[in-house]
């Protein structure tokens, strides 16, 4: 059946006989013979004409149908933004009136169905995603299950910061597109911007990030001027402030303290104009990376141990090692000429006076005073401990003797004191009960749990008897007495092991032991590595979860005070676990740093985006709706300098938005619920016809 454009339920249609080629080239014959006949001016050329009209038409058989419709509402969408910019002022007030308004005035129209979708919030399945405002997203998705012919317009509730807006020539709909804007235009705000800062850095190296401070006004492209205080925290540290110019990038030098995470924040003063003080915070991360560690090893004469040191040391890459031995003291005197001796000159000067600043780490290996370093030198280095240094002291049996060590200016930096006895007899090294709370010792492979269970550790042979004045001792030897104490000394740290034998574990006598993962742990947390931190409280995230853990070296219950970016406080109750340490988690509803603090010590942790797009101007705007709303023919009106627009139904074609008004298109779509079809020429009639008209024809001719 061929059906052309139905007009208002009514059409004609046609059923063919014959295939519509052989109608055709019927239809073609006929005009050829009707036109030889006007060319012979033959007689009864009319009748002819309608007889032969007259069988095509019935070999077409048209028939006349008639529709029955259904008419179908429109469909008009309003889309409320609730994204946190609306709570500025008095914007989410003016919208809820706007779409009250919107609301009663579209209820009493009966060709009209509004739909209504909330737009905007952060999604609580995605807590710390940071998508911007998305209405655009909210309008599709709307659209998914609507004919696009039912379709009357769009209207967006909103302060104009919309993030994914596309161009107009890509829109998902061509129905009118109309903007209400909340808030005013020409409205002023302060935001700090993070213009530049670089992801990582190597580990107390200064580096050097950009900001900039902006007095933004509606409608210009000023930026402000004058000068403004800004605020700059570390890691929630002591402030540092300065005043920096208003309008212009700002280099900022700052300096990482340890390794992983170092948060900084930085906060801006109130400017003169100020719509929220969200956007004078920023926020960001720099992962600290430390660079090689350089490593000062002395070892006082040549014995087993000392390859044990040098190998530990150089197998760890990120370790640079300077080890020197003392193999000729100065009071050995045997007549060798100078010229002779292969050994190394010991650069005294360079080492401890010049360069030691440059060593992280000074090992004392089995050293005792012999006059080779002055007295001066050995307080350089207790001066370097006191300001940041670090210094591990390996005892030899000279520790106890009057040329020890603990005799010189260093010994003012030490824990331990050696009573001057040396224990000379088998004795394995074991855990103190506060070592099984210290980072550095806690989990030690092969570390039993029964606090009284011998360690499957092989036995040393000597170790120094000392009295600990301060400190903590981690490992005790023969009768529990210190064997490897640690100790903060003003900004830096000391570690003294009481025993030169600890190479029989990297033998492997009686089965060795850890030594390797001792030393390593003892030398990190020489070096504040935060990790090995014995009294801190950590935080992390980990997917939509805050990981809280506590290590501490005495039990604490106490809770922790977790406060969310938006200042909620929530209290947290740690479960102890292994070690020293206690955990919990809980689920993340924001974005931004969260703050803890359990009366003694403080955390932070950076969750989601710390800069969120959505505050990163927060002035009401219609520039990023302008172009789809011309696209569209729809209007742009603000609802901050009065009452909503009147809304008006507007016939396809015609203008759909004006000073005062915009328009919803009227569509006219409609259902077919039923056809019906009756024949404009019956088989019958056509006969009759037909024969009528020949017969005419031929007795025409026949005169």
């Amino acid at each position: 059946m061929i059906a052309p454009l139905n007009i208002a339920g009514w059409g004609i249609a046609a059923s063919p006989l014959l295939p519509l080629w052989a109608v055709g080239a019927f239809a073609a014959a006929a005009i050829l013979l009707l036109a030889l006949g006007a060319w012979r001016r033959a007689r009864g050329l009319a009748l002819r004409f309608a007889g032969l009209a007259l069988l095509v038409l019935a070999l077409l058989d048209p028939s006349l149908v008639r529709e029955s419709r259904a008419p179908q509402k429109d469909i008009a969408i309003a889309v409320v933004d609730e994204s946190p910019s609306m709570g500025i002022g008095a914007r989410r007030v003016e919208a809820d009136a706007a779409l009250q308004r919107i609301t009663q005035r579209l209820k009493s129209d009966p060709d009209l169905e509004l739909r209504v979708v909330h737009a905007g919030a952060p999604d609580p399945n995605e807590p710390l995603a940071d998508p911007g405002t998305r209405l655009y997203q909210a309008v599709t998705g709307a659209l998914s299950d609507l004919p696009r012919e039912r379709l009357a317009g769009v209207i967006m509730i909103t302060d104009g910061e919309v993030h994914d807006m596309p161009a107009p020539n890509r829109l998902a709909f061509d129905a009118p597109l109309h903007a209400l804007i909340t808030g005013k235009p020409g409205e002023a705000d302060r935001r700090l911007v993070i213009e530049n800062a670089p992801s990582f850095g190597i580990v107390g190296k200064e580096l050097q990030l950009t900001i900039r401070v902006e007095d933004l006004v509606q409608g210009t492209n000023s930026l402000g001027s004058g000068t403004a205080r800004i605020t700059l925290r570390q890691d929630g540290g002591p402030p540092r402030r300065q005043s920096v110019p208003v309008g212009q990038d700002v280099p900022i030098a700052v300096t990482l303290d340890h390794g992983g995470d170092n948060i900084f924040e930085i906060e801006a003063e109130p400017g003169p104009r100020e719509l929220t003080l969200d956007n004078n915070r920023a926020a960001f991360v720099i992962n600290g990376v430390r660079d090689r560690l350089k490593v000062l090893l002395i070892s006082g004469e040549p014995y087993q141990g000392e390859r044990t040191w040098r190998d530990i040391l150089k197998s760890d890459p990120s370790v640079d090692l300077v080890h020197f031995t003392i193999l000729r003291p100065p009071e050995k005197q045997d007549g060798t000429p100078i010229r002779e001796l292969s050994l190394i000159a010991f650069p005294i000067r360079e080492l401890f006076d010049e360069k030691i600043d440059d060593f992280d780490l000074i090992i004392f290996d089995r050293y005792q005073q012999r006059n080779i370093l002055p007295l001066s030198y050995l307080d350089n280095i207790a001066r370097r401990v006191r300001k940041g240094g670090a210094l591990l002291i390996e005892a030899g049996p000279s520790f106890a003797s009057p040329a020890g060590l603990y005799r010189t200016p260093l010994g003012s930096v030490m824990p331990a004191e050696p009573s001057g006895t040396v224990f000379e007899q088998g004795f394995q090294p074991r855990v103190s009960e506060l070592g099984r709370r210290h980072p550095v010792t806690e989990d030690l492979p092969g570390l039993p749990a029964n606090l009284n269970a011998p360690p499957p550790w092989g036995r040393w042979f000597r170790q120094i008897d000392t009295v600990a004045h301060g400190g903590e001792t981690v490992l005790n030897g023969v009768g529990g007495s210190p064997l490897l104490v640690l100790d903060r000394v003003g900004d830096g740290r000391v570690a003294q092991l009481l025993s030169d034998e600890m190479w029989l574990w990297t033998r492997g006598f009686e089965g060795g032991g850890p030594q390797a993962e001792l030393l390593r742990r003892a030398v990190y947390w020489l070096m504040k590595e935060p990790d090995l931190e014995e009294n801190v409280l950590r935080a992390s995230v980990e997917g939509n979860r805050l990981k809280v853990t506590r290590q501490t070296l005495v039990p604490d219950a106490a809770p922790v005070r977790v406060t969310a970016p938006d200042g909620t406080v929530t209290p947290l109750t740690l479960t102890p676990g292994a070690g020293g340490r206690a955990g919990a988690s809980m689920p993340l509803r924001q974005s931004g740093l969260y703050r803890l603090a359990d009366g003694t010590r403080t955390a932070i942790a950076a969750a989601g985006a710390l800069n969120p797009l959505e505050l990163g101007d927060v002035r009401a705007t219609d520039e990023k709706l302008k172009p789809a709303v011309a696209a569209t023919g729809g209007g742009v009106f603000w609802l901050g300098d009065g009452d909503a627009p009147e809304i008006r139904r507007v016939a396809r074609g015609r203008a759909m938005a004006g000073h005062t008004w915009i328009g919803l298109r009227e569509n006219g779509d409609y259902t077919v619920t039923g056809v019906s079809e009756v024949p404009l020429l019956p088989a019958l009639a056509a006969l009759i016809l037909l024969l009528g008209a020949f017969l005419a024809a031929w007795r025409r001719e026949g005169r």
